[in-house]
């Protein structure tokens, strides 16, 4: 048997994995919640965050690489928007998604030139893989920084929301395109903003994720992206809260099925199959309002 510290350690884990899934699923839900796409290349700009980490750091000290990291996936972000999708504002959805995918293919391709294919050793950044001793518990500064900090960025994300102009633009292009076009809302400003978003929050997560984990390979980004793009399904595409408490859902339940060895090798399993049992009982998500498609 288990002791309580055991448990513990197991829901603080998840809680850590679920913030990371939360940073990027908001990328996924508020870029759905604007363009009505799903934009398959997030996991890989968070993956490109990982390798600008990596080379910056062998050019600069770790401190001044962390701003750098997070400018220059905010940049890969919206110019991927400028050359991938804004050409095909008024190509079918398909068209869309099908650039997504290329873009995807892309970047990951790319990573694999620039680096052989190998995985890279991430920098390891000060202070934050330091272990405290919380009585029987023993954990590293980035088990207690990666939740505290998503909870702040989101709260802000929310304010921002709803308490700003550019928040205001965003909301009413989310609810009618073509009306806050007419009413002369600047669409191309506001899915910029909405890029801009995604991709930082996309980087503090790499740069919490590659801490932790230690190394960074061109495909790494995908199964993140995808379990992140569950969680925004699973707490209904285009509403924040339901992607974070998605995301929260699935990295608790990732890591309390990894720590039993019987059934560990199913976790990814597990994440896709609560998917499809939550879209049975809730086609829209968990959160998801109940949408009627304009013909």
């Amino acid at each position: 048997m288990h002791d309580a510290s055991y448990y513990i350690q197991l829901l603080l884990s998840g809680v850590t994995v679920g913030s990371l899934y939360a940073l990027i699923a908001i990328g996924y839900t508020m870029v759905y919640g604007i363009l009505r796409l799903i934009n398959f290349a997030h996991g890989d700009i968070f993956m490109m965050a990982g390798f600008f980490m990596v080379y910056l750091s062998s050019a600069v000290s770790p401190v001044l690489a962390v701003p750098l990291v997070l400018i220059l996936t905010v940049v890969l972000g919206v110019l991927i928007e400028r050359v991938a999708y804004k050409p095909l504002r008024t190509a079918p959805r398909m068209s869309v998604m099908i650039s997504a995918i290329g873009v995807s293919y892309l970047l990951q391709n790319l990573a694999t030139y620039v680096t052989g294919g190998l995985a890279r050793a991430y920098p390891e950044l000060p202070f934050l893989k330091e272990t405290i001793q919380l009585g029987e518990i023993s954990i590293n500064w980035i088990t207690i920084i990666t939740p505290v900090l998503t909870v702040l960025l989101v709260v802000v994300l929310v304010l921002l929301i709803n308490h700003t102009k550019v928040g205001m633009a965003m909301r009413a292009v989310s609810r009618d395109f073509e009306t806050a076009q007419l009413m002369g809302v600047k669409i191309n400003s506001v899915i910029s903003v909405t890029f801009v978003i995604g991709s930082f929050l996309a980087a503090v997560a790499s740069v919490l994720y590659f801490t932790n984990y230690g190394q960074v390979s061109p495909l790494i980004g995908a199964m993140p992206g995808l379990k992140a793009f569950v969680a925004a399904v699973f707490g209904g595409i285009g509403s924040i809260p339901g992607a974070v408490i998605g995301a929260y859902l699935i990295g608790i339940c990732e890591s309390l099925i990894k720590a039993n060895e019987t059934i560990s090798v199913f976790s990814n399993a597990f994440t896709f199959a609560l998917l499809i049992l939550v879209l049975l009982v809730r086609p829209n998500g968990l959160f998801g309002e109940k949408t009627t498609e304009k013909v």
